[in-house]
């Protein structure tokens, strides 16, 4: 067993073991349709890679327990911002 489901904090990150079960169930299948990890995957299992896009915010259930990316932003050219909470256009 990953020692980090033995843990608190991922259990806690989450909102509850029940939405982390439905999480991983959800980026395992996506994993394994073909999905792309967003974590540096070399060396690591299937749900090592789940746990890790856990604990470093890049995949989230939202609030009807639908399986979310956060997707990584290019750069900003001109110094100017990007308000994340806006869809991309």
């Amino acid at each position: 067993m990953h020692e980090e489901l033995k843990e608190e904090l991922i259990v806690n990150k989450v909102g509850g073991r029940f939405k982390l079960s439905t999480l991983i169930q959800k980026r395992m299948i996506a994993l394994n349709q073909g999905s792309r990890p967003m974590v540096d995957a070399r060396g690591l299992d299937k749900m090592s890679v789940v746990i890790q896009e856990i604990m470093q915010d890049k995949i989230y259930l939202d609030m009807s327990g639908n399986l979310h990316l956060v997707e990584a932003t290019e750069a900003v050219e001109d110094g100017g911002t990007v308000d994340l909470t806006q869809p991309s256009e």
